[in-house]
């Protein structure tokens, strides 16, 4: 075996839960080979730099050897190597206060007005940073 479907293999390689997820994702312009957005039956081969948007982190990853089956959590280092930086990583770990809208107990449900004062806030928030390979995240 030297290529195998990009979609399958992020699902082998455990980025994603489901084969559709990792399809999902490549149709979304989330992943790119090689600093290119790729299509989920992209084919790949080893060395491939993969470029992975979720959430607010951008994962890379390197093709070390190729698997189509599932592979176990402890045997995906043996696939693929996690070129990530630590300040992407950091990311994960961003206080939930920063991403929730509290309510007072008891203050019912958010009028009209309370949902645009909530909304503008959240409009306001910049969830990315423009350091996307293309810009196009």
């Amino acid at each position: 075996m030297d290529q195998v479907r990009l979609d399958k293999y992020l699902w082998a390689i455990r980025v994603y839960k489901s084969r559709n997820d990792a399809t999902e994702a490549c149709k979304g312009n989330k992943v790119h080979v090689n600093g290119t957005v790729a299509k989920p039956s992209k084919m790949i081969k080893t060395d491939d730099l993969l470029t992975i948007r979720k959430g607010a982190v951008l994962f890379t990853y390197r093709v070390k050897a190729l698997v189509e089956n599932r592979l176990g959590a402890k045997l995906v280092p043996d696939f693929a190597e996690n070129l990530t930086p630590q300040a992407e990583l950091d990311k994960m770990k961003a206080p939930a206060e920063t991403f929730f809208v509290r309510r007072d107990r008891g203050a019912g449900r958010p009028t009209k007005r309370d949902r645009r004062i909530m909304d503008e806030m959240l409009d306001n928030l910049s969830y990315f940073e423009d350091d996307s390979p293309d810009g196009d995240y």
